[in-house]
């Protein structure tokens, strides 16, 4: 009988266990503490978040070293926050989207269509063009970088760059703009009827039960927000303070590790957006003569150095350094998040994958 039993209840473990559920060997995890290990020495960075996903499980999330170092608070890959840089990008190509599927945002439509503020230009110039980074539009100049003016609107933000003259004809040429994604959130307001950074609460982080992930609002108390650091020469000191509200569609969200995750995975099939909007975003758009720019609505789509083609973002902001790795034929998922400015991740989160898919 309690053979019987046994036998009936390893037949509903079974059943129950994912078909699709998958694990780290031992092996695989001691290469990757060995990776970081060496990444970390080499790069003196103070405090480092690494998850891992495959095939639509978390097989590794660990924190390295210490979120704020003068109070010795170590790195939670679940709660500390970092400053995810430039992979803000990508959490606001899911609104673009949203706004698409819904009939309330034509991507080729001229941007003054949402932002009627919006000096016209010598030539059109359309959000499709703007989020793949062929509108024209400049990048930071001198120390705009560093800023620590407070904008408490996305439209003042625009007042940085709005007069300025179109570096080149859009469509004919590549050339990266953190201040087209400026213009972008005035297009999602215009567009949605609502404030960007309420829009992306609602319809981006709450319907993806992203609970950590929040824009870097200099004056609010932000729970597990970890601290900022830079290197003057071979220290390690305090980065300078910014105030990133000019920047929050582009660059001025902060998030965990395992926030990511749960983004990147929201990613890998239809659902929480259509197949359609999938593509678009991940597909790469060409310039006026044909020429493919690896990059499509607010994401990176190309091959790493082994030919193995990738998806995702990388990002570098004051006081933290990120990258977002996805290998959609393998359903590999890394994210890799630290707390230093020019931290120069370059191929570690790709070792990771490649160790993973020996």
């Amino acid at each position: 009988m309690k053979k019987i039993t046994l036998f009936i209840f390893l037949v509903l473990f079974i059943a129950l266990v994912p078909a699709n559920a998958q694990t780290l060997t031992n092996s695989q995890k001691s290469k990757i503490e060995d990776l970081a290990s060496q990444y970390l020495e080499k790069s003196k960075v103070p405090g480092m978040a690494i998850s891992i996903s495959q095939k639509g499980k978390l097989v590794y999330s660990k924190g390295f070293g210490y979120a704020d170092i003068g109070q010795a608070v170590k790195v939670n890959p679940s709660q500390t926050k970092f400053r995810i840089a430039s992979i803000s990008k990508t959490l606001t190509a899911d609104a673009i989207m949203q706004l698409v599927e819904a009939g309330k945002l034509d991507l080729d439509d001229p941007v003054q269509t949402y932002v009627p503020s919006f000096p016209e230009k010598k030539w059109p110039l359309t959000t499709r063009q703007i989020a793949g980074h062929l509108g024209g539009i400049r990048h930071y100049r001198g120390n705009e970088f560093l800023s620590s003016r407070y904008y408490p609107s996305v439209n003042q933000g625009l007042e940085i760059f709005k007069n300025d003259a179109l570096i080149h004809e859009p469509g004919t040429k590549y050339s990266y703009s953190s201040y087209g994604y400026n213009l972008i959130s005035a297009v999602i307001e215009g567009a949605s009827g609502m404030e960007f950074l309420t829009y992306m609460q609602l319809r981006v982080f709450d319907r993806l039960n992203m609970n950590n992930t929040t824009p870097d609002i200099n004056s609010k108390l932000i729970s597990h927000r970890g601290r900022y650091y830079m290197k003057e020469g071979e220290a390690v000191i305090n980065a300078a303070y910014v105030d990133n509200s000019y920047k929050w569609a582009g660059g001025g969200f902060l998030s965990t590790s395992e926030d990511l995750i749960i983004f990147a995975e929201a990613h890998m099939q239809a659902g929480y957006l259509s197949k359609s909007s999938l593509t678009t975003l991940v597909t790469s758009q060409e310039t006026t003569d044909g020429k493919k720019t690896n990059y499509g609505i607010g994401w990176s789509t190309t091959k790493d150095k082994k030919g193995h083609l990738w998806i995702g973002h990388s990002g570098g902001a004051v006081g933290g350094t990120s990258k977002m790795v996805i290998y959609p034929e393998e359903e590999i998922i890394i994210i890799v998040l630290t707390n230093m400015s020019s931290a120069r991740l370059g191929d570690f989160p790709h070792a990771i994958g490649w160790e993973i898919m020996k």
